[in-house]
């Protein structure tokens, strides 16, 4: 499995069973969010990996995105959101299959609301730094 899949696939498990972020957003976190999609909710973004090799140790440096979007509780209710997932990754120990995760660190986060006047986004990124587990002797 490639390093972005094993560290996208290890931070939505580590949201999906964190309980402050399931009292802000229940059960909706989602990679691709449905049609249908009932606010707040947490969404997998953007995402970047480039090389970070070292010597004879494979390695990729990580910028990963998350979006909270919400309608009722506004900026606040995102803010809250934008918090949780902070709290939750950043310098987490996630286990990543076939990779090990070096670091997990926040960069920043934005808020801001969208055309339509009444929903609100939270935009938060990390950078994260994996390297190839050792396979076998």
């Amino acid at each position: 499995m490639s390093a972005d899949l094993a560290l996208q696939k290890a931070v939505h498990a580590a949201l999906a069973a964190d309980a402050a972020i399931a009292a802000l957003v229940g059960t909706r976190l989602h990679d691709n969010p449905p049609d249908d999609v009932v606010l707040p909710y947490l969404t997998l973004g953007e995402s970047e990996m480039r090389d970070w090799s070292a010597g004879e140790s494979a390695g990729a440096e990580h910028r990963l995105s998350l979006h909270a979007f919400a309608r009722g509780g506004g900026r606040t209710q995102v803010k809250s959101i934008l918090g949780a997932v902070r709290a939750a990754l950043h310098d987490a120990a996630l286990t990543l299959e076939g990779h090990a995760l070096v670091n997990l660190r926040f960069l920043d986060a934005e808020t801001r609301r969208e055309p339509d006047g009444t929903t609100w986004r939270g935009t938060i990124r990390f950078r994260a730094v994996t390297e190839e587990s050792a396979v076998g002797p």
